[in-house]
């Protein structure tokens, strides 16, 4: 891009990325803990082919980032012509040069107005453009998936379709997991003074804060709640609102931004674990239409007691601030969502009543360290193996799935031999009842076709699923981040 006029003078988002790759690596907490990073770029950003080339292998070293977490900000229309064109062609620029020619960001828009802007920027002759076909894009992304296992996918006009607090902003991209999905704005520089009293000088730098997102997170153990007892689950699931909205009070949050946006929006991530070891314990197969009913009802009782017990909150502490308009005062949540029912009305006229204590509620992250510990499976994750040996900072875990006897022995299928569209449409299934987003890995074997990797994250756009973690092979060891897993 250009510097100041002079053309062709920057070197482009992966020289950068390097130094947030070196920073990541020197915070270790003396070598007990790698610090962690993710970067999401545009799928119609410039330099997407070398960042979809970032963790692999082949290549020139200078330009890779072994280390960073990368991920792909999806619009709608990508995956609409991946499914019906891939000889169509992709037009690739540069965010700063549409903002310099067309006088807005391009990335500050979604859905059918972002496809509006897109296009007048391709029809733009004063942007240049880097044309590839989609089928070449999918190529790279797919390639790097079945290398490495990233880059993550954020279905960003799906996203924000379901942003219950769109009236306050956007959300632009998720976190190291892939579960948070809330409104994100940057910090803004206002003035800079420079003032000498009593001989020393001061710089004074004033700011206008942004909203900076924290994850509050915290999950339920389906393995362990008898979830078929609609007041066991909902006492459970008041318990732990009421208990992450403390959290945002007791915690110290490092950075003062931090502290405005917890203040501000009230956000938690209510999650869950052992997801599979539910199914197993009610005798429920993965590959099957009552796994879909099954978890349709239980994920829709989590969020309706969630809703419930922020509400209740509200009428009790105060509701967060920027309440006013949202989708919850509006009631456009409940419509958005096909929450027409008796119950969920009345639900509803409740929040309108009493308002919310909190904007985000939920948001499944993978929990892989905390389920070692509590004893059941991971995230919404299907087991590994009934049994395996599993290697954690240097020492050998065995794995078992919980509760295994002969009742539940056929229900725990593997999670490299469950059917991957049967993953998919349950995360579809959870979607809906989910305000953020969810971990939801993919598995698959080396008999895998692209195209039958390319299928799967068209499906899950098509079933409404937000975010896709990680494809897993079976001679993939991916380095998953261990901030939202524990």
């Amino acid at each position: 891009a250009a510097i100041r006029g002079f053309e062709g003078a920057a070197g482009g988002v992966i020289r950068w990325i390097r130094l947030v790759n070196d920073t990541a690596v020197a915070v270790d907490q003396l070598g007990v803990r790698q610090g962690a990073c993710a970067v999401y770029l545009d799928a119609w950003h410039k330099d997407l082919p070398e960042f979809l080339q970032l963790r692999t292998n082949n290549g020139d070293d200078r330009m890779k980032a072994h280390d960073i977490f990368p991920a792909v900000c999806y619009p709608d229309l990508f995956w609409k012509l991946a499914k019906e064109d891939l000889d169509a062609p992709w037009f690739l620029m540069d965010p700063h040069e549409i903002e310099m020619v067309m006088g807005y960001a391009l990335e500050d828009f979604w859905g059918e107005e972002w496809e509006k802007r897109y296009r007048a920027c391709v029809a733009e002759p004063r942007i240049d453009k880097r044309v590839i076909s989609i089928k070449e894009i999918v190529r790279l992304i797919l390639k790097s998936v079945v290398e490495t296992g990233t880059p993550f996918a954020f279905y960003r006009d799906t996203v924000n379709r379901l942003n219950p607090n769109p009236q306050a902003g956007m959300i632009y991209c998720s976190n190291l997991c892939t579960e948070i999905a809330q409104n994100m704005s940057p910090v803004e520089a206002v003035s800079t003074e420079i003032q000498t009293k009593g001989g020393d000088t001061v710089v004074q730098v004033t700011t206008r804060p942004g909203d900076f997102v924290v994850c509050n997170l915290a999950s339920l153990n389906l393995g362990r709640i008898d979830v078929t007892s609609h007041e066991e689950l909902r006492s459970v699931v008041h318990a732990a609102v009421r208990a992450l909205d403390n959290v945002i009070d007791l915690n110290e949050a490092p950075l003062a931004y931090a502290k405005l946006t917890n203040a501000k929006y009230r956000s938690i991530g209510l999650g869950v674990s052992g997801y599979h070891h539910m199914l197993a314990k009610n005798a429920i197969r993965w590959e099957s239409e009552e796994h879909l009913a099954f978890v349709d009802d239980v994920f829709a009782r989590i969020n309706y007691a969630a809703i419930e017990a922020s509400s209740d909150l509200a009428a009790e502490k105060g509701t967060y601030g920027c309440f006013a308009g949202s989708d919850w005062q509006t009631g456009a949540y409940f419509k958005k969502r096909g929450y027409m029912s008796e119950a969920w009305q009345k639900l509803a006229a409740k929040v309108r009543a009493q308002g919310m204590r909190n904007a985000y509620l939920l948001a499944v992250a993978p929990t892989s360290s905390t389920s070692i510990l509590v004893g059941t499976t991971a995230g919404v994750d299907p087991i590994m193996k009934r049994f395996f040996l599993e290697e954690k900072k240097g020492a050998i875990l065995s794995r078992i799935a919980p509760d295994l006897s002969m009742k539940t022995y056929w229900y725990y299928k593997s999670a490299h031999t469950v059917d991957q569209n049967w993953s998919v449409r349950a995360a579809g299934v959870r979607q809906r009842h989910i305000d953020q987003a969810q971990s939801v890995n993919l598995y698959i074997t080396n008999d895998f076709t692209f195209r039958q990797v390319l299928a799967l994250y068209i499906r899950a756009y098509e079933e409404g699923v937000k975010t896709i973690y990680y494809v897993r092979s079976k001679s993939l060891e991916v380095e998953e981040c261990e901030s939202c897993s524990s």
